[in-house]
Order: C-alpha cells, then structure tokens, then sequence
C-alpha cells in the first residue's frame, strides 16, 4: 500500500481575478504535491474558491446580476488560472457545490446539539472586505488590522462557536506539537497574539445579509464565512456526521494545510477548535507561507501594481514563471517580484545553466558518436565528484522539502547542473574528440553527463514539469530513477532551445 499524503491549499476568494502573488500559493502546492508523486507516495491535492459572504453580495448587486452569476465567472477566471500555471490539483471544489452546503448544515447542526454554537447577539467592529469582527484594542489607528481599511460598528443577531472551551486544549496541542504550525514565528504569534489574552467565542452567523448557506434551524440566519470556508478540507473528502465515507477514513487528517501568512489564525485557532468539537484528528501541518510582493509593498489596485500570472505567461512562458515564484520567494520571509530578476534568472539560471549543459552535451554527443552513447567506463579522479553529487542529490531534495524549503530544494539540483558544466570544462571534450586513443575516454566522459542531466531532470519535474519532460525526451529516456545509472544505453534524440535568452534592453 502506498503512504497517503493530502495537501491543500486555501480556497481562492471570488471577489476577483488572482494576482501572481496569489497563484505563488497553487505553484508552491502542486511542487511539494508533485514530488510526493515522484517518491511514491498516494497524493490527493486540493483546491478551490470560496464563494459566500456579505462583500461577494455587495460586488454582484455593483454589477446588477446574482451572486451566483458573479461567483461563477470568477471561479471559472481562478480555475483557468491555476490550469494554465500547469497545476495538478485532484479536486477543485467550491463552497457553492450542493454537496458541501449540506454538510455544512449537518456540521453546524452537530455543533449546535452538542452545545459548542449558542444564539446570542453581536455588537462589534466590523471590516466588510475582511469580513472580520474586531475589538477596539485590536484595530490598528482606528482601522482594520489586516487590510487597513475604515470599520463599521454593527450589531446584530448571531450565532456563537465557543472557542473558549477549546482554548486550553488547544494550547496544549501546539506545545506538544512543535512541527503543527511552520514556520515557528507564526506559531509563537498565535500563542502570544491570541492564545495567550484569551479566546473570544466566534460569531459563526449571520442575519444581515442572505448570500450563504442557510441555518436550517433558523433559516434567517446564514453560516458564517470561516465555518462554511474551513470545512472544505473535510466536506469534500467524504466527511459526514451521520457517518463518512471510506475515503475520508483514509484521507484525513491532511498532511498539509498551505495558506497565505494573512489566514493563519483562522486555520491555527479557529479550524483546530472547529475539528475538536467533531471529535477529528488536527491536520498534520499548517504552513504559513511568505508572500510575493513587488518592490513598492504589497500588490493592490490602488497602487496599480497588480501583476497576473497569465500575462506573465504569456511573455516569458509557464515555466520560466513557475521557476522564478518557487524559487524566489525565502521559507519564512516575503519574497520580491521584478520583472528585471524575472529575466535575469531566465537568463542566468533557465538558459546559461540549465539550457547550455543540456544543449551543448547533446550536440557533442550528435557530432562524435551519431547520437549513440554507453559507458565505457574509462574513469578517471574528475568522475568521482559529479557522480557522487548525482547520488547524493536525493537525500539533499528530501531534506529540504521534508522542511518545506522548495527553493533551497531547487538550488540543490543546480548545484549539480553548474557542477556538470564545471566538468565539461575540466574534461575538455573537444580535446578529447582529437585523438582515437581517446574515444572510449570521451564516451565516458558524454556518458556521465547525459546521466547528470537525466537524474536532474527528473527531480526538476515537480517544478518546472514541461522543461522536465522536455529534456527526457531529447535524451530519449523514461528512467525516472534517482541514482547514477551506469548501465544504460543512449540514443538521443535532436537538441532543442530549452529557454531563449531574453534581452533585457528590448
């Protein structure tokens, strides 16, 4: 049987098209969700929108059609998005499909019998776009804490989630589990931020607006965003509490939760609170990942900074796009786009590392043995370096994606890459070329770094996955194995451009 691994990432909101900086979070999900394919593992990977709440009415009512119509469109825009960044997700889901509504029902229903949700009333600060309750202390200059816009006092009917029985329960989680939330500076946030000063109960309703799944016993009233939006992981793997499936049983608890820094309380505080009250599992890990901003600050239409990422692609191709977020962007700090380091990694990494050994190799190959390589095993000192980094560069991905380091992880693969042209230089295949007596020494030499560039090119496929299938079939091979392999037979197929080199100044 093979070890299961659930990763996902958080819904998509349907307020509008996704910038670069939101679709960082597909391209970091589908890698680590690829490379678990790569070792094996049963991977189930999901995605999605989040389709309810007062600021999706608001916006639909702006454009005179239904929510409904609005939240369509949108999800159709996110789902075409993640689809052209090449993304290998098993299941997208929305919290409009009528199979989680229902569940949803049946989760607020449990809660509510089991005494965790109460009726009361709320009076507090609210922020429409971040759909968040605040209290006086919490605003930051009279203003909403995470997207600095004015709030408005409201009060109204609501339900309540008692968070503050789960409170100490759930400190003592995340003491006993130091790996639950990544990295360790949002985990001590959590615990001083809000853990600490106490839990307020959570209102997980809402009766002044209607653009929700309905409280069936008491249909004026809606279920809440965080309720509704949080269940996904659960809803659509099967999760029933009248009895679940046989998928979730194997599925669940996720391996994974992947989210943006700015949603970190509500899958850290709120989500493990909600599951405790099920009586489920936590989800194994909660990775607060960094953001992509742009050299002025945080991407927004005010700035006129927003980028998106079909456009990007359709300049400089998925790939190149792909390479630049994954490994740009540092595991615990805010990474910075530019289309200057855009194109000077194309450059400098895609087309003069990566490109050149490739190109180069095969055409040696081509004009000294008509595309036909074995090893001869003629071995000499220089060898052994190349090919222990070849073979020591499985244990080196592993560790640094086991830590969710993916950046690091690709740098390791052209450590290799830059070492292999290092050999080229070293072995000087062209001198080699000149004497007969040297023939066996040069196919050796061809053979070496043909196997570099497979055993590369394998492990580049949970990253850039179309450069990775490009490059095995120029060297016409479908092993996939992770070591040097030193008995194989080559018949390459014609070098092609891998990446065009870009100038800067056009």
């Amino acid at each position: 049987m093979k070890e299961k691994y659930y990763i996902s990432t958080a819904i998509a909101y349907t307020s509008g098209k996704p910038h670069i900086g939101n679709t960082y979070e597909i391209v970091l999900a589908d890698a680590i969700a690829r490379y678990k394919r790569l070792k094996g593992f049963l991977v189930y990977f999901q995605t999605g929108t989040d389709e309810h709440g007062e600021k999706i009415q608001i916006k639909a009512k702006e454009e005179n059609i239904t929510p409904k119509e609005f939240v369509d469109e949108i999800a159709s825009e996110i789902k075409s998005i993640w689809d052209i960044m090449n993304t290998s997700y098993d299941k997208f889901v929305r919290t409009t499909d009528e199979h989680h509504e229902k569940i949803v029902q049946k989760i607020f229903k449990k809660m509510l019998d089991k005494g965790d949700i109460y009726l009361g009333e709320y009076k507090g600060l609210y922020c429409t776009p971040c759909e968040s309750f605040w209290t006086e202390n919490q605003l930051v200059d009279g203003k909403c804490p995470d997207c600095g816009r004015e709030v408005e006092l409201k009060s109204e009917e609501s339900y309540f989630f008692k968070l503050s029985k789960y409170q100490e329960k759930l400190m003592d989680y995340i003491e006993s589990h130091p790996e639950f939330i990544q990295p360790a500076s949002r985990k001590n946030e959590m615990i001083n931020n809000f853990l600490k000063p106490g839990l307020q109960d959570l209102c997980v309703s809402r009766t002044s607006f209607d653009w929700g799944i309905p409280v069936v016993e008491n249909p004026q009233h809606v279920v809440y965003v965080w309720l509704d939006a949080l269940t996904n992981y659960i809803t659509n793997i099967g999760y029933d509490p009248d009895g679940s499936s046989e998928e979730f049983n194997k599925l669940w608890p996720a391996d994974l939760h992947l989210i943006g820094k700015d949603i970190i309380r509500f899958h850290t505080i709120y989500w493990p609170c909600f599951l405790m009250s099920l009586d489920l599992p936590l989800p194994k890990q909660v990775f607060g990942h960094p953001w992509l901003i742009m050299s002025d600050g945080k991407m927004s239409k005010s700035k006129g900074n927003v980028i998106y990422a079909d456009d990007l692609v359709k300049e400089f191709g998925v790939d190149a796009v792909r390479f630049y977020v994954l490994h740009e962007i540092p595991f615990a700090s805010d990474g910075v786009f530019t289309k200057d380091l855009l194109i000077e990694r194309i450059n400098g990494d895609l087309v003069n590392i990566l490109g050149n050994l490739v190109n180069r190799t095969i055409s040696m190959a081509k004009k000294y043995f008509d595309s036909h390589l074995e090893n001869k095993k003629v071995i000499e000192i220089v060898d052994n370096e190349l090919i222990s980094m070849i073979n020591a560069l499985e244990s080196e991905i592993d560790n640094k994606m086991t830590n969710l380091e993916i950046g690091s992880a690709i740098d390791e693969i052209f450590e290799v890459l830059r070492r292999s042209n290092k050999y080229i230089d070293e072995t000087t295949p062209w001198t080699l070329a000149k004497e007969e007596s040297k023939k066996e020494r040069l196919e050796t030499v061809l053979y070496n770094l043909i196997e570099a560039i497979r055993v590369c090119a394998v492990f580049l496929s949970p990253f850039l996955p179309e450069t990775s299938e490009r490059i095995l079939s120029q060297i016409h091979s479908t092993d996939t194995s992770f070591k040097f392999n030193e008995n194989a037979v080559y018949d390459l197929n014609e070098a092609e451009i891998l990446f065009q080199r870009i100038d800067m100044d056009k």
